[in-house]
């Protein structure tokens, strides 16, 4: 007599398996090493044309180029961040530049004021942006190109040719150096340092990231998304008027096309998201965006010691941000989960 025999167990389903990608280098890594190329690069070209790239002199002009579009390019992150857009910052910064100027008319003890109202002014330009992306619905885009349009006509209907002029105690921000690095340049990275320990640190910088990821999903979770929109772009308009006045104190007199002649707009969004940061929001570093700002820096050292056609620059720098997004978005294509690759010949059979 035979004995009975256990049941077997039903075989568990066919799973696909998991696949374990290798770690590469994360966005920021990869802006950095494309700086390291382009710092080896620069040295070996303006080598060849008998210039040595890593002088004290080259390296301030550098580093003071930085300054500036590394201000505006911070305050963009957090617009950016947040899933919206700043096309007014060039306007803000030249705006601040005049009406400080003006106030300021050379004299040491009107510099307080000067800095008060035109601070101010900027503070409340990136209030009504926030406000009008947040609760009016409105793109970043459009509302932020309508300010621009609206300050420019300000500016090109009261300001003809240079206005005002700082004084000499003002125009030592941007003259003077601590080592070999100029003032305005660790003013940058102390404000760069606050940016980092506000997406870091504090709820808002936490909201931020949320808003920008998924508006809907932070609000169902008890986020008041408005109030992250507004505390960016107060921010970037913020220091899109502190940029406007290092450049003041750089020139000594308000130049009121100072800031659509630098591109700090498109500039600046160009930087960022060289820098590895979502056009979409949600996802960067201000690491990342300095290092963007520091390439293009590079870059335009070189072409200007090269004396490259101002076209072929334009070319130069697109071809870098194609290059460099599109290895971002082939890492994203990488780092997809396995589940969503497309099924092997034999599971298609089966």
């Amino acid at each position: 007599m035979t004995s009975p025999t256990a049941p077997t167990a039903p075989s568990a389903p066919d799973r696909p398996p998991v696949v374990r990608r290798p770690a590469g280098l994360t966005s920021t890594g990869i802006v950095l090493v494309i700086l390291a190329v382009a710092v080896v690069a620069g040295a070996v070209l303006t080598a060849i044309e008998g210039r040595n790239f890593f002088s004290t002199g080259n390296l301030r002009d550098i580093l003071t180029i930085t300054s500036t579009l590394g201000l505006i390019a911070i305050g963009q992150t957090l617009v950016i961040l947040v899933g919206s857009l700043d096309l007014s910052v060039p306007f803000v910064a030249s705006l601040t530049g005049v009406i400080a100027a003006g106030i300021m008319a050379g004299e040491t003890g009107n510099v307080p004021l000067a800095l008060v109202v035109a601070l101010g002014l900027a503070a409340l330009i990136g209030l009504v942006n926030g406000l009008v992306v947040s609760l009016l619905r409105v793109h970043g885009f459009i509302a932020t190109l309508g300010m621009g349009l609206i300050i420019s006509g300000y500016i090109a209907t009261n300001y003809q040719g240079s206005h005002g002029s700082a004084p000499r105690s003002f125009r030592l921000i941007g003259i003077s150096f601590i080592g070999p690095i100029p003032v305005s340049t660790l003013l940058m990275l102390g404000c760069a340092l606050l940016a980092i320990v506000l997406l870091r640190r504090t709820r808002v910088g936490h909201h931020l990231y949320a808003v920008g990821g998924n508006a809907e999903v932070a609000r169902l979770s008890g986020v008041r998304t408005w109030v992250p929109v507004v505390t960016a772009h107060v921010l970037c308009s913020l220091l899109a008027g502190f940029a406007g006045l290092l450049l003041l104190a750089r020139l000594s007199v308000g130049n009121p096309t100072i800031g659509s002649q630098g591109q700090y707009d498109l500039m600046s969004i160009a930087a960022v998201v060289l820098g590895g940061t979502l056009l979409a929001g949600g996802k960067g570093h201000i690491t990342g965006t300095i290092a963007g700002v520091a390439i293009f820096a590079v870059m335009d050292n070189v072409m200007g010691a090269l004396q490259t056609d101002p076209f072929l620059r334009d070319v130069v720098r697109g071809a870098v941000i194609v290059a460099a997004v599109a290895v971002y978005a082939r890492r994203e294509i990488d780092r997809r989960p396995a589940r969503f690759d497309a099924p092997s010949p034999a599971r298609r059979r089966a």
